[in-house]
């Protein structure tokens, strides 16, 4: 054995140690496919569980995106986020504010804003988008282009399918995306990827929401939810308590308590059959203990500590606990949701659809922010009467046929003249 072997195989060797460790984490996992596209993992390697997206939570349980959903605060808060951001339709500008116009392209606003590809409609394409983000950091779309390289579709692709990587180790090296489509794997230039990311993206990959900021929250509310569920499903809880003056032996205790569980205990059985009691016994009642409610103030908190960390007012999904400082109002509330919560991802979305598809043409996309006032009739009419410019608004930035082409009614002739103070004075002299 020469030097180099002896080395290697010391107690204290580090090649060695890492070799050995390596081999161990590859024996605790247990990956499979279970078939319909579902991969089981059993691992205890916390590595493992990471790459695949499976995070165990100091509860007890395995908090994945699939599991999470099943909470009603995380599922509330996802649908909410990525439901209000595919009802917004997205307008391409050219030109800076101040001096823009609108662009029409039909081919590109049906992509955008109709259908994206044969399979999916845009709000479908723009909902998953979203939901993909939130649970699991990133979401992923391929453009397939004309041969002059024009866009002609985007298809959504499963967040597994996507492995994202540097194309060398240089600090400026432009990324590239294999992809699994169930048959082959396809590599492809960041060019023709829609990469969204969340937050904390290091350049391939960002930080979900579920792994990081609401794990534990989730595994907590995953176990309440099952406790809750076992102890009233049950139904045999210590809420009666039966006395007798007799001593009963082991045996008779074991065989009463049977009895009584077979009897009473489920939902089928409750207030089905009267309770009968001989030998002098006696039931009494025991009400909510300081656990039981603990367990609702922990339930209460959870919804809140989710909320928290999808940056969503807990009063969205139905928490009423808490007092509101957004003030008061729908349009307070989808002002403040707007600003704080969707125009982060909205930015993101809107430079990544910039560079992979407008880069170059000096066009910009925007998420038409202003779709979610339209149910507020008060608050859009008075941003409208302000629009226009009148007296105690002042001049005006637009004209009464940009505000009938947002309210889809047809142009009137004349109306296509900015409100002044000035032309209104000078009108008032002749």
């Amino acid at each position: 054995m020469n030097a180099d072997n002896k080395m290697a195989n010391a107690p204290g060797s580090r090649i060695l140690n890492e070799w050995m460790a390596e081999r161990q984490a590859n024996k605790t996992a247990n990956i499979h496919n279970a078939g319909n596209g579902v991969t089981m993992v059993q691992s205890s390697d916390p590595r493992v569980l990471d790459l695949f997206s499976v995070s165990p939570a100091a509860a007890g349980v395995h908090v994945t995106p699939e599991s999470a959903q099943r909470v009603s605060a995380v599922f509330a808060c996802v649908g909410l986020i990525s439901g209000g951001i595919s009802t917004l339709p997205i307008r391409l500008y050219k030109g800076r504010k101040g001096n823009r116009r609108e662009v029409e392209d039909e081919k590109i606003d049906s992509i955008l804003n109709t259908e994206p590809c044969a399979a999916w409609t845009a709000a479908s394409h723009w909902a998953k988008t979203l939901q993909y983000v939130l649970l699991r950091g990133d979401s992923f779309s391929l453009i397939k282009r004309t041969a002059l390289g024009l866009p002609k579709e985007i298809i959504p692709l499963p967040w597994d399918a996507v492995v994202a990587d540097r194309q060398s180790l240089s600090i400026d090296s432009r990324n590239m995306y294999s992809v699994n489509d169930g048959y082959n794997i396809r590599g492809y230039d960041q060019d023709d990827i829609l990469h969204f990311p969340g937050y904390g993206f290091n350049g391939l990959r960002s930080m979900s929401v579920i792994s990081w900021g609401a794990k534990q929250a989730a595994g907590n509310a995953i176990a309440m939810d099952e406790f809750s569920g076992r102890f009233f499903a049950d139904g045999a809880h210590h809420s009666v308590i039966l006395k007798t003056p007799k001593k009963m032996s082991d045996e008779q205790i074991t065989s009463l308590q049977t009895a009584y569980t077979n009897k009473y205990s489920g939902l089928r059985n409750a207030h089905r059959i009267p309770l009968v009691l001989t030998e002098g016994m006696e039931p009494s009642d025991v009400g909510m203990s300081v656990k039981d409610s603990q367990l609702l103030d922990a339930r209460n908190f959870q919804v809140r500590d989710i909320a928290r960390a999808f940056q969503v007012p807990p009063h969205m999904i139905g928490d009423s606990t808490g007092n509101t400082a957004w003030g008061t109002g729908l349009e307070s509330f989808g002002k403040a949701f707007v600003m704080y919560t969707l125009n982060t991802h909205l930015v993101r979305n809107e430079q990544e659809i910039k560079r992979k598809l407008f880069m170059g043409t000096g066009i910009h996309p925007e998420f038409d922010r202003e779709a979610l006032a339209q149910a507020d009739l008060k608050a859009l009419s008075d941003y409208y009467r302000a629009a226009l410019g009148g007296p105690g608004t002042g001049k005006g930035w637009m004209t009464p046929n940009e505000v009938r082409e947002r309210q889809y009614l047809p142009a009137m002739e004349g109306e296509d003249k900015l409100f002044t103070p000035e032309q209104k004075t000078k009108g008032s002299k002749e």
